[in-house]
């Protein structure tokens, strides 16, 4: 969590600084210990992208293999349809609370525990495409030649499902900073001396009616992570859709 020579822990803390509203010097303005506001946020954007795209290329893995398996396998498709309507059940903040409460909150325990709880939805989308591919006549035929399982669903299938895949995969990372925003913001994701944008939101709201800047900056810092990786995904997502080539 560099930016040149420094780091976040070096950050200059000086009182007689505090609450220095946006100008020349510092365009961000600074905290209530006299730190650099703009230096903060983007510490944090770095943490809050970093855990984001683990998390996404994480659970893309994951559930995109459980997909495969469960749209394909047909004697699975109930054992798994159990599965997923169980961890569906439960309200994700409620999986998150217990897992910072018992095990601890740190940043890769919260990298894992996303990843645990976010495959559902890679997993259903990857199995009902599946389900809509795995009797073309090409797979019969390929099945019919003996041709292995694993072979018909990376050869077969996988290419038909790249376009989703990559929409949710991008789709995946400002959800994650989101949810990564709100847990922070409520005392259950990183650890308050790791910077995140959650963490500087969840600082804001003490000082945010006589000091707006401070919650203004990383909101919107959030949103336009959120708008630049929905556009990108969409352009990646149509520009891989074998449909789009024919």
């Amino acid at each position: 969590l560099a930016i040149g020579k420094y780091n976040y822990a070096e950050l200059v803390t000086d009182s007689s600084l505090a609450f220095i509203s946006p100008n020349g010097e510092y365009w961000f303005g600074t905290d209530n210990i006299g730190r650099d506001f703009w230096c903060q946020v983007w510490y944090a954007s770095q943490t809050s992208i970093k855990l984001a795209l683990l998390c996404s290329v994480g659970e893309c893995v994951l559930g995109v293999a459980i997909g495969l398996v469960w749209g394909y396998v047909r004697q699975l498709d109930r054992l798994i349809t159990e599965i997923y309507n169980i961890f569906n059940t439960v309200p994700q903040i409620i999986y998150m609370t217990l897992i910072a409460l018992m095990i601890g909150q740190s940043f890769w325990i919260m990298c894992v525990s996303i990843i645990f709880t976010h495959w559902l939805v890679m997993a259903r989308n990857v199995r009902n495409l599946v389900f809509m591919y795995r009797d073309r006549e090409y797979n019969l035929a390929s099945r019919t030649l003996g041709t292995p399982i694993t072979r018909i669903l990376t050869k077969n299938l996988l290419p038909y499902l790249l376009s989703v895949i990559i929409l949710r995969l991008a789709m995946s990372i400002p959800g994650t900073i989101g949810l990564e925003s709100m847990l922070s913001y409520l005392g259950l994701g990183l650890d308050i001396n790791t910077p995140s944008l959650g963490i500087l939101l969840r600082n804001a709201r003490s000082y945010f009616l006589d000091y707006p800047y401070l919650l203004i900056f990383p909101a919107i810092i959030v949103s336009l992570i959120t708008i630049t990786f929905y556009l990108v995904g969409n352009a990646f997502s149509d520009a891989a859709d074998p449909r789009n080539h024919v």
